[in-house]
């Protein structure tokens, strides 16, 4: 699933570095991503570990976690050397931030599951667009992408831009609809819809039609940004940034295309991967 995803992002043949990164960073965030099999306790040593970010750290972990954290900290520094090789740039602090935010918030997730809190919509959204994998998917797209790595465009990284933020909340909000249902089923978290049903004391039907309604202004102001000629990371993500929602809404239109893999989901990574093209004589 993950190089489907990464390809629907990164197509053009040439973007062969690009993908194999990417397709590392989204099968880590998936495998960090597990407040239900995690104690709290566990989750805040992890936690801890990425901000040390020091391969002793590991020492501090859980068996279940060394692995995992190994994996982590030798494939972000290697994205660090590679660039540093190539750009003299060090980008390493920067990828540190992206993924101690990204643990924080799976660490506030965690605390959510195994506390029974239930967010209101605005909790949820300021952290989910961050665990769903927000900056550090097209972060870590736009350093493998290999462009002039300038101080501008790194301070811009660092603050979430609309052209990183809007992609990744359209995906958290079409992910919540295609698989809320299912996750409440398996004990998760509430999501955006049962949030709202919960704020405002209204149907899941009324809920749904609301987050499609976000869905779609959240789809207005990345198309705003992906014409933002005074963003420095415009000419570099706008494409990748664009197919990232595109791929979300692929992904999750017929149900968990992710987590349940369906025939429609297997088709299509058949039909990418594995079963030629028919060539008409």
């Amino acid at each position: 699933m993950a190089s489907q995803y990464t390809t629907g992002m990164l197509s053009d043949p040439n973007y062969n570095y690009c993908r194999e990164i990417i397709t590392k960073v989204c099968l880590l965030t998936t495998a960090i991503d597990d407040p239900k099999y995690a104690t709290l306790d566990e989750a805040k040593l992890f936690t801890d570990a990425v901000e040390r970010w020091d391969v002793n750290a590991m020492e501090q972990l859980p068996d279940s976690m060394r692995l995992c954290y190994l994996a982590l900290f030798n494939t972000i520094n290697e994205v660090a050397y590679d660039t540093l090789k190539e750009q003299d740039v060090n980008i390493l602090p920067c990828l540190r931030k992206m993924w101690v935010d990204l643990c924080k918030s799976y660490f506030d997730e965690a605390k959510w599951f195994h506390t029974k809190y239930e967010p209101t919509l605005h909790e949820y959204l300021k952290k989910s667009w961050v665990s769903v994998g927000g900056p550090i998917v097209l972060g870590h797209t736009y350093f493998s992408l290999q462009p002039r790595i300038t101080k501008e465009s790194l301070d811009y990284l660092e603050n979430d831009p609309d052209i990183i933020h809007w992609p990744y909340m359209i995906l958290r909000l079409i992910d919540d609809m295609g698989t809320s249902t299912a996750d409440l089923e398996r004990g998760d978290n509430l999501k955006s819809i049962q949030c709202y049903m919960r704020d405002k004391d209204v149907s899941e039907d009324v809920a749904h039609e609301y987050i499609r309604h976000l869905t779609d202004e959240a789809w207005k102001k990345l198309n705003a940004a992906l014409w933002n000629n005074n963003c420095p990371l415009q000419q570099a993500l706008a494409q990748s940034a664009l197919n990232c929602a595109r791929s979300g809404e692929t992904f999750y239109q017929d149900g968990d295309g992710l987590g349940v893999p369906d025939h429609e989901t297997k088709g299509r990574v058949l039909s990418m991967f594995v079963n030629g093209i028919p060539i008409m004589d």
